[in-house]
């Protein structure tokens, strides 16, 4: 699929947060103007039955062919002609559905719900923007750090950073996350994590997609990298605020604060 995407008539005038790329068409969630669907000749479809405008929208998820706005009012499914609430009525930061069971950070804890009801499960008392959920670990990114749940030995371990851990991904082995302060925390496999700052760029987050980890930033979009023994960052594409990827086939998408939904070819 290759999305054109200099036709939309005010596409530039919105900033973005969030894109997914189905097999036919992307989904692109605006700040303050609503969530929209662009097919392949680049006709825009406005999402809007269900879900007001003004809806802060944090993050768009697209598994098993269904569309999850995470936002500031709760978790909500498109249905195909509009939003239902999914069941979480709280601000939602991210939702992922693995197997038969959907997991949803929310601001008071990560929740599951593996049959009709949800239920915290982690981190009850914090606001909760992130996780990775793996055979043996259940890795959450929360507002005063990290915590991690090995299942085989039954134990938590938590890493107060003093800092709001927004999003994670794995890198050769290094946990990896972004702060609110714009760092970005790497874990030395020892229950430690160094901050870093790579010069001027403020990081929104870090993405892993296949076998590589992306990081948005105010200053465009890099790929981590791993040379001379240290993480570095090297420049995908530069000159613009990227907040969100997504990838399908051979095409990236990027979701812009001030150039709309760019696309190029990978």
């Amino acid at each position: 699929m290759q999305i054109e995407t200099s036709k939309p008539w005010n596409w530039l005038l919105f900033p973005f947060s969030s894109v997914k790329a189905g097999p036919d068409c992307l989904f692109a969630a605006s700040v303050g103007h609503g969530i929209y669907q662009i097919d392949a000749e680049g006709s825009w479809e406005k999402l809007s039955n269900g879900l007001d405008d003004k809806t802060s929208v944090n993050r768009l998820q697209l598994q098993h062919d269904l569309l999850h706005a995470c936002t500031g009012s709760g978790l909500y499914e498109w249905n195909g002609e509009a939003w239902e609430n999914d069941g979480i009525s709280i601000p939602c930061y991210q939702y992922r559905k693995i197997g038969g069971t959907s997991y949803a950070a929310t601001e008071y804890g990560l929740w599951s719900k593996s049959g009709s009801k949800w239920e915290q499960i982690a981190c009850e008392e914090k606001k909760v923007y992130d996780f990775i959920n793996l055979p043996q670990y259940l890795i959450i990114a929360h507002e005063s750090g990290i915590s991690l749940y090995d299942r085989f030995m039954d134990d938590w371990a938590h890493f107060e950073l003093e800092t709001h851990v927004t999003s994670l991904a794995v890198f050769r082995g290094h946990l990896i996350g972004t702060s609110d302060k714009g760092e970005l925390l790497i874990g030395d496999k020892k229950g430690k994590f160094d901050r870093i700052r790579f010069g001027k760029p403020f990081i929104f987050s870090v993405l892993a997609k296949g076998n590589d980890v992306y990081v948005c930033t105010d200053r465009g979009l890099f790929q981590l990298a791993y040379i001379c023994n240290q993480v570095t960052l090297l420049s995908i594409k530069l000159g613009c605020p990227v907040t969100d990827i997504d990838m399908q086939g051979g095409s990236l998408y990027m979701a812009t604060l001030f150039e709309g939904i760019q696309t190029f070819n990978i």
